[in-house]
């Protein structure tokens, strides 16, 4: 039988510093619940709100895969191995930290906030050559399907990450609806509502919803209105 963990929009630590606006799903920085450590491989999931002009100073990581989704802005990238880019929405970045790596991110309009999502994935090797891609993806490819933008493949659909996990953006017109299968045997699966309400295997969920399964091989989603998704599929570390 399938397990779930829900976790409700209103439910998520809560970081207002004025610059920024982070809600965190599971523990981080100054927020921390002995019981939302992370979802298997699923370590970090802020929704963070950047104002206009400010941001992240250099700041250093290391054996952590660091994935950026921006849902609205521009975000400017700078790191210590001489990449600089902009990331829009319909981008996604990810970088492997390995053996360590700085960088900083700030909103680059002075006149608008930035809003993506940090998510970190626990990699299955340490100490691996740091790493920087980004891709701009088509939002027509995820209307009534799953969009894969993130495997442990190169050569697969999206960017890869150093670990067995893969995920998907979906936006699904009201009354659509699908199965999702998982990649891998034993994985589990981490769903992010972005916008709009969606039943999963008959639970409901909200803007900003979080729900985790495991324990099952396929989940089934339907749009209750207009929404879009996020997927996370990451093997269940203990």
């Amino acid at each position: 039988m399938a397990n779930f963990v829900f976790h409700a929009a209103d439910s998520r630590g809560d970081a207002n510093h004025g610059w920024l606006h982070s809600r965190h799903t599971f523990s981080f920085a100054g927020y921390f619940d002995a019981e939302r450590m992370h979802f298997g491989a699923l370590r970090v999931l802020n929704d963070d709100v950047v104002a206009a002009g400010m941001g992240f100073g250099k700041h250093p990581h290391d054996n952590m895969e660091i994935i950026s989704i921006p849902l609205e802005g521009d975000l400017e990238h700078k790191d210590s191995m001489n990449n600089v880019a902009v990331i829009r929405h319909g981008d996604v970045q990810v970088m492997s930290a390995g053996t360590g790596i700085t960088h900083s991110e700030y909103n680059k309009n002075s006149d608008r906030t930035v809003k993506f999502l940090q998510i970190w994935v626990i990699p299955n090797k340490g100490n691996v050559e740091p790493r920087y891609d980004q891709i701009t993806l088509n939002p027509a490819d995820r209307v009534n399907t799953f969009q894969q933008i993130i495997s442990p493949n190169p050569d697969d659909a999206g960017v890869w990450i150093h670990q067995d996990a893969w995920f998907h953006l979906a936006k699904f017109d009201a009354g659509h609806e699908d199965t999702y299968t998982f990649k891998r045997e034993g994985n589990g699966l981490y769903i992010f509502n972005l916008k709009g309400k969606i039943t999963v295997e008959g639970k409901e969920m909200v803007d900003r919803d979080g729900l985790g399964i495991s324990d099952t091989n396929a989940v089934t989603i339907k749009a209750e209105s207009d929404a879009e998704f996020l997927l996370m599929e990451v093997p269940m570390l203990k």
